[in-house]
């Protein structure tokens, strides 16, 4: 991938972004150096040069990279064993493959994927349902992925 722009932020436009990010907004802590990177097909929000913020369709989402670094209370949605393999491919999450999810998810939100023995991060997305609603539904899509482990956002590299 090849950087077209890279310029810091002004911090009118970063309050604009951590409103954008919502209850994940701690993943630009105060005080720290605000990046915005353009790239194509996605651009990046760098943060003290780690890349925490992705831009897709211009809706920031929050990178797994950022996931793994901070540790704060995400909504999570936890997947059987089996459907990690389609996860790690980019398939959206279908609602029979979910052990478990966060009680006050609704749709629009944006969701963490895990593994059920692990615990450790696979995706990103946008939940389709409640939390409740994905683990009771015996059918159809659940989550819309947006960034999984291997994509290219995550085998980004300054």
């Amino acid at each position: 991938m090849k950087i077209k722009k890279r310029n810091f932020l002004k911090k009118k436009k970063i309050k604009e972004l951590k409103k954008d990010l919502g209850e994940y907004s701690d993943i630009i802590p105060d005080n720290s150096k605000v990046e915005y990177l353009e790239i194509d097909p996605n651009s990046f929000i760098l943060v003290d040069n780690k890349p925490n913020v992705i831009l897709i369709e211009d809706k920031p989402f929050p990178t797994l990279k950022a996931a793994l670094s901070i540790d704060f209370n995400w909504k999570t949605v936890t997947v059987d064993m089996g459907a990690i393999k389609f996860v790690t491919n980019g398939a959206d999450i279908m609602s029979p493959g979910i052990v478990d999810a966060t009680d006050n998810i609704k749709p629009g939100d944006t969701v963490l994927i895990v593994d059920e023995n692990h615990k450790k991060p696979l995706a990103i997305g946008v939940s389709l349902l409640t939390g409740q609603e994905m683990i009771d539904n015996d059918s159809g899509k659940a989550i819309e992925t947006k960034h999984f482990v291997g994509d290219n956002i995550w085998n980004f590299e300054i």
